[in-house]
């Protein structure tokens, strides 16, 4: 996948679909392919950043780190490492303590950060970048979120996740064999988080019709495009081959785009990400190991899934009516190889049971999980 084209279709979409649209036309170089890792040294010396910092943590290292240095150094260019340090559960998490470490770890004269790694590496760079001004480059080791490409930064302060404003790549150098030798459970977690678009979706149409939050209609159909490859490949995807995860990848880095063009998360986050947010700071604060962001969003869409038929189908059926069947996205969780229900992630029935009723308070957004919670107390 060629990024430059890709985003020049986005934006020339953005151009004939403006509405909504805030952040256009999105700029970001990079590439999707095989040896894509060769590509870094060369943009980083084209741009002039002059010595750079990797941001790793012990398995992304391992994964594409180590061979990135050596590309860096085999070009002459300065680099430093720095390894973020995990919690005492063994996890390393996007709070206080990791950003304070990458602050002190950046030397004040170094222009560009490159996160390798997923989710919470590229979280914690994202923020720091958007602090500091240095620029962002994305080195993702699996293809498990959709977050690479976005604009905010879901952080822990204080034990709360909150969505932070942060800064956007200005680059992305996804190496398909890198992704392709990740663990499955990764792979499976990125087509998860993608399936939660079912839920998240059908919340961003709710919201805004009922309480008039913005809605962008390109975003929405770049989403629900991106969601609906992922579904017609599923079977390809769970093998973890070059293609699989090629498909994949692809689909992520849409949905991310997507977030960029409105500047926020609704397109891809809605009530299953909320549940997932209220899960992971309860694992926080019982001093348990972090389960990964997609197997989460993917247990919480069939849990919203089976609620909204329930609940919410009859009443607002141009909405929920068309929700895929819970069993149904549980049929595809499994097919991807990743989990697709609450005990396989050891989340017990009072947790769940809290967090339908409280993980609603973690956004400002008016989701059918809200409005049901809303409707019972009143």
């Amino acid at each position: 996948m060629n990024i430059q084209l890709a985003l020049d279709e986005v934006n020339a979409a953005a151009r004939e679909k403006s509405e909504g649209v805030v952040f256009a036309p999105i700029e970001m170089a990079g590439v999707l392919d095989s040896g894509a890792l060769r590509e870094v040294a060369p943009f980083v010396r084209e741009r002039g950043y002059g010595e750079v910092v990797l941001v790793v943590d012990a398995n992304t290292w391992d994964a594409a780190g180590k061979e990135l240095a050596a590309h860096l150094e085999g070009a002459g260019v300065a680099f430093r490492v720095c390894e973020l340090k995990p919690n005492a559960q063994g996890d390393v998490i996007a709070d206080e303590r990791t950003i304070v470490q990458l602050m002190l770890e950046t030397p004040p004269h170094v222009k560009a950060v490159l996160a390798v790694g997923s989710g919470t590496i590229h979280d914690i760079v994202r923020f720091v970048c958007y602090q500091t001004g240095r620029d962002f480059v994305s080195v993702p080791t699996a293809a498990s979120v959709d977050g690479f490409t976005s604009v905010g930064a879901p952080i822990i302060v204080d034990g709360v996740k909150i969505t932070v404003p942060a800064v956007a790549p200005c680059a992305v150098f996804a190496d398909l064999h890198v992704l392709a030798a990740a663990p499955q459970r990764l792979t499976a977690a990125g087509f998860a988080d993608m399936l939660g678009k079912f839920t998240s979706l059908a919340d961003w149409r709710f919201s805004h019709e009922l309480a008039g939050e913005p809605f962008c209609p390109l975003a929405y159909e770049l989403t629900e495009q991106a969601l609906m490859t992922c579904i017609a490949n599923v079977n390809e995807i769970a093998t973890g081959s070059l293609s699989g995860v090629g498909v994949l990848m692809e689909a992520l880095l849409l949905s991310g785009w997507s977030m960029l063009l409105v500047g926020h998360s609704r397109p891809a986050s809605g009530g299953e990400h909320h549940l997932s947010h209220h899960f992971e700071m309860a694992y926080i604060r019982e001093g348990r190991r972090q389960l990964l962001h997609g197997a989460k969003v993917g247990v919480a869409s069939v849990l919203l899934a089976e609620l909204y038929g329930e609940q919410l189908a009859a009443e607002y059926p141009a909405i929920y009516g068309s929700l895929p069947h819970a069993d149904q996205l549980r049929d595809w969780l499994r097919a991807a190889g990743g989990p697709s229900d609450p005990a396989e992630i050891g989340l017990s029935d009072a947790l769940i049971a809290e967090a339908m009723q409280e993980a609603h308070k973690l956004r400002d957004r008016y989701t059918g999980l809200k409005h049901l919670v809303l409707r019972e107390r009143s």
